[in-house]
């Protein structure tokens, strides 16, 4: 369901004051810090590879099972690091386009969590009990009215 305009309008407001008040955090949220760090992460873990393959080896030339056996425990741990940061590189490029943001281009992208979305129910008197979510909405909407839309 696509944002009406007042929506998109608050949405865009509060982008600003987030980019405003902590650009550190603005930027993770664009994602393109966190694909590069999870490329350096990815490199590194390369890195630290190839030095456990180097501790295997010397520990295998000099007949130290310790010294292998580290070496075996860093490959193993840098691989893990590598293939969880590649997964999570390819994934983030897998992903299909939001359509929601096709609608409306944004600085950050909207990550969908939680519960399946489920069929509507008809909205109830804010005197009845409704699930958390629709009684929070309707607080939310109540209040905004008062405050003149902010």
């Amino acid at each position: 369901m696509p944002l009406s305009e007042e929506e998109l309008r608050l949405l865009e407001q509060m982008e600003r004051a987030l980019s405003e008040e902590d650009p550190k955090f603005a930027s993770t949220l664009r994602g393109t810090s966190l694909r590069r760090s999870a490329r350096r992460r990815a490199i590194a873990a390369g890195a630290c590879f190839v030095a456990g393959v180097a501790l295997l080896m010397t520990g295998v030339v000099t007949q130290l099972p310790v010294v292998g056996i580290v070496g075996f425990l860093v490959m193993l741990g840098a691989g893990t690091v590598a293939l969880t940061s590649l997964r999570g590189q390819a994934a983030a490029a897998a992903a299909p386009a939001d359509p929601r943001q096709a609608e409306h281009p944004s600085r950050f992208t909207v990550i969908d969590g939680g519960r399946k979305s489920r069929p509507r129910r008809t909205r109830r008197p804010s005197g009845s009990s409704g699930s958390f979510m629709e009684r929070m909405e309707e607080r939310w909407r109540r209040r905004r009215e008062q405050n003149g839309g902010f």
